[in-house]
């Protein structure tokens, strides 16, 4: 198992699938940016090359819309590697029928090339992201969907540059540079395919529907099935939005608002594209290798505040015309411009990477590359509506790039607002991770080994403060259903926070016995349900910092449903901020509270069968040591 995301890149489960995906969006970008370098190669008029320029993207983007359906589908039913080999001799085939038409400068044969390009990238599409949870742990999900995200970003820029340049320095060998490199590539990413290990089907057992328009609706139905997924597909969807709408409008804004020549576009589209792998890569340090949707929020709101500024950030370079790198670099307010399209491209990053490992984590695998595919439907559509929105605004509004980039910045607040508003998880999600994170210094051992990935389990853990519950769940990989007494579920504004994170309040028998039964009919419905649900069997918070001996509730649970049970401790809890040392004003040590020093330990699973009170009782005692 990778202890952080850059090890993942030394492992054959993960680097060869890396490699695959990085060469695929390489050679992708080299070919299509090769294309409009051949245009200008043969020279043609300029109305035509308008045209091809203008009918390549539609040509590409076509095939997600008419075989989506199918290619998650396939996806679902055979074994994904085997999957990745028959998409990359595919594309050694379209890119020897691309070489033809650069070699013989035929533009029908290259628009052909083209479109089965986008077919083949259509039936890559679901295998990429639904191979991921088979190949990766829980808690590598973030770290590998942020590599992900960086390589292909990367990629899609270091693969328009040197597309472009084919013909800028090749000359009239060009067309034959062009078509060697592609094959080359193509030729490339299939040889490593065959050295990625064998990765099971989601479904194998699922009989494949060939209509694309009923099997386009019933996929994008399986989207809808649970609220989170759906608003993680939604704001998947919205990022190409915004990404579309940025990056489309980026050649005439270099040029027209920054006074560059076309390298200058070349420059800016890097700084966005660095900012999102530079964003990407740091998801998994940010959600401390958990499925953190609480950075959702502040992907979205970031990306507001970046976008809104650059419409205010008019550097003096725009009086001017034909300015270098440097040139654009040595005028006033340029730094300004550098750093909002660096801050959007990063908080993009932080923004779309939780979500995909969201979709990849709470949709179930026999589903998960058909909800891909129909996600891919949508990302097309979005896209489309983008460019259709970008070319309205302009044309029909009068509408100027700076102009466009405020109304941007206006609706993305304004669906971010909405779907956090429909679906609280992630705003709750938001704060609980702000919280932790500004009151704690958190360091996490055993649970990436100890926490079931899948399946039940009963997390056991000491009680120190108000605060346990969301420090255990930004510490555990995998969503928790947690129990507690309910004086502490009705606190205010963390009332909310629980409730909408799904807690199970609880009283004692005397107190309220209703509730008491509800409680003990819910864990067990969540544990039927294969959730983890977290229990804190002292019954209270400690009032000294010692372990109270453990209540018998924790044998009633397992006693309906002996499930897996593992013990954990909290580690400097009793000095930080929350417990019941600091109740009393005259008490508080504010250096000692604030940003304390915490730990969580976690030890192997004890046996449902096996686990009684006293035994686990010994256990978190053990584990927490005197680090009260």
């Amino acid at each position: 198992m990778a202890h952080n995301q850059f090890e993942l890149l030394k492992q054959r489960r993960f680097l060869p699938y890396f490699v695959v995906q990085l060469l695929g969006a390489f050679n992708d970008n080299v070919f299509r940016q090769a294309i409009i370098g051949l245009l200008g190669y043969m020279a043609i008029d300029a109305d035509d090359k308008a045209l091809y320029t203008q009918l390549a993207p539609a040509i590409f983007i076509l095939p997600y819309f008419l075989f989506s359906a199918t290619a998650g589908q396939i996806a679902e039913k055979l074994e994904k590697a085997r999957l990745i080999r028959i998409t990359t001799a595919m594309e050694i085939a379209i890119m020897t029928i691309a070489a033809a038409g650069f070699v013989t400068q035929n533009m029908i044969v290259l628009l052909v090339a083209l479109f089965l390009t986008g077919v083949q990238s259509t039936l890559f599409g679901p295998v990429k992201y639904s191979i991921l949870p088979s190949v990766l742990k829980p808690e590598e999900l973030t770290g590998g969907n942020g590599l992900v995200e960086m390589g292909t970003s990367i990629s899609i820029l270091i693969g328009m540059i040197a597309g472009g340049l084919i013909f800028a320095l090749a000359g009239a060998q060009g067309p034959w540079v062009a078509g060697i490199a592609v094959i080359a590539l193509a030729v490339a990413g299939n040889l490593t395919s065959r050295a990625i290990p064998p990765v099971g089907a989601g479904a194998p057992e699922l009989r494949i529907q060939w209509n694309p328009i009923p099997e386009s609706v019933r996929i994008w139905r399986l989207t809808r099935k649970q609220l989170a997924v759906r608003n993680g597909v939604l704001g998947v969807s919205w990022f190409w939005f915004v990404g579309t709408v940025l990056t489309s409008n980026l050649p005439v804004y270099a040029e027209s608002y920054l006074g560059g020549s076309p390298t200058l576009y070349v420059f800016a589209l890097a700084v966005f594209s660095v900012g999102v792998g530079i964003g990407s890569l740091l998801c998994e340090k940010l959600s401390a290798r958990t499925v953190e949707i609480g950075l959702v929020p502040l992907g979205a709101f970031g990306i507001s505040a970046f976008v809104f500024d650059l419409h205010f950030a008019q550097p003096v370079a725009s009086m001017a015309q034909g300015l270098t790198v440097g040139g654009f670099l040595a005028q006033p307010g340029s730094a300004r411009v550098v750093i909002d399209l660096a801050g959007i491209g990063l908080f993009a990053g932080v923004f779309v990477v939780p979500l995909f490992a969201l979709i990849q984590s709470r949709t179930p695998k026999g589903e998960l590359a058909r909800v891909i595919a129909g996600m891919n439907i949508q990302n097309a559509l979005f896209i489309v509506l983008a460019a259709g929105v970008g070319i309205g605004a302009q044309s029909l509004l009068g509408w100027t790039i700076p102009q466009l980039f405020l109304a941007l910045a206006i609706a993305n607040t304004l669906v971010a607002l909405w779907i956090f508003t429909i679906v609280p998880e992630f705003f709750m999600r938001f704060l609980s991770w702000v919280l932790v994170r500004a009151l704690y210094r958190l360091r996490v051992r055993g649970i990436e080994q100890h926490v079931p990935d899948e399946g039940p389990a009963l997390i056991v853990c000491n009680h120190v403060s108000y605060m346990d519950a969301l420090i255990l769940a930004a510490s555990i990989p995998r969503p928790v259903r947690f129990v507690m007494y309910y004086r502490i579920f009705n606190i205010p504004v963390m009332r909310w926070i629980f409730r909408t994170a799904k807690a199970i309040p609880i009283a004692g028998a005397k107190e309220d016995p209703e509730l008491l039964r509800r409680a003990f009919e819910e864990i067990d419905a969540a544990l039927a349900d294969g959730q983890v649900v977290g229990v804190f069997p002292e019954g209270a918070l400690t009032r000294d910092g010692a372990i109270a001996p453990f209540k018998n509730g924790v044998e009633r649970i397992l006693e309906r449903r002996p499930v897996p049970v593992v013990p954990m401790a909290l580690r400097g809890m009793w000095a930080s901020m929350w417990s019941r040392r600091d109740s009393r004003l005259g008490r508080m040590r504010v250096p000692r509270r604030f940003r304390a020093h915490v730990e969580v330990v976690a030890d192997a699973p004890v046996s449902g069968e096996q686990a009684t009170a006293a035994a686990l009782e010994a256990k978190v005692r053990a584990l927490r040591g005197d680090a009260a």
